[in-house]
């Protein structure tokens, strides 16, 4: 059994909002084909490819965003230090000041949080990531193989990426 996702919802439309550029066809087509998947209560595997520049980024971005709004967290693993940091920078500049409607907040909303786990990560750093994780207070982690680590536990894990998922073994797929 997997998760059946809501697909629509504020947070999703707020960071289409936000984008400085509107979808192609084909980014379009793509975020409706995964979302029409995580709407289904069944696991979903999907391959995304795509020349560089093309959105992969985005689409994925709006996976992990559907993910956060259905009241679950997303993970974007890569295979190495340097393209998580790349990764965690390029997500966290796209998403910026975005924040999750949360109706338990005076506001009514909060701010997203997204963090970056690696083995670079400072050891106070890590236990903090590790500990808001669990608890939920991470909305978005990205990182390397240190994600799928013993030690790391999430709340509610709803999406996970895996870019560039041929340079991982079998057994870390």
């Amino acid at each position: 059994a997997g998760l059946a996702h809501s697909i629509r919802g504020e947070l999703v439309d707020r960071f289409h909002e936000r984008l400085p550029f509107a979808l192609t066809g084909a980014q379009q087509r793509a975020i409706d084909e995964i979302n029409h998947d995580l709407a289904l209560p069944r696991p979903m595997h999907r391959l995304l490819q795509g020349d560089v520049g093309s959105g992969k980024t985005l689409v994925a971005v709006n996976s992990l965003l559907v993910a956060v709004q259905s009241g679950y967290q997303g993970a974007l693993m890569v295979p190495t230090e340097v393209l998580a940091e790349q990764h965690h920078l390029g997500v966290t500049e796209m998403l910026g000041d975005l924040s999750v409607p949360d109706p338990a907040t005076l506001m009514g909303d909060r701010p997203l949080r997204v963090e970056l786990l690696s083995n670079r990560v400072g050891t106070a750093d890590r236990r903090k990531i590790l500990a808001d994780l669990v608890t939920g207070k991470v909305d978005i982690v990205i990182g390397t193989h240190a994600l799928i680590q013993d030690k790391v536990e999430d709340a509610s894990l709803g999406v996970v990426v895996i870019d560039e998922q041929h340079r991982f073994g079998v057994e870390q797929r």
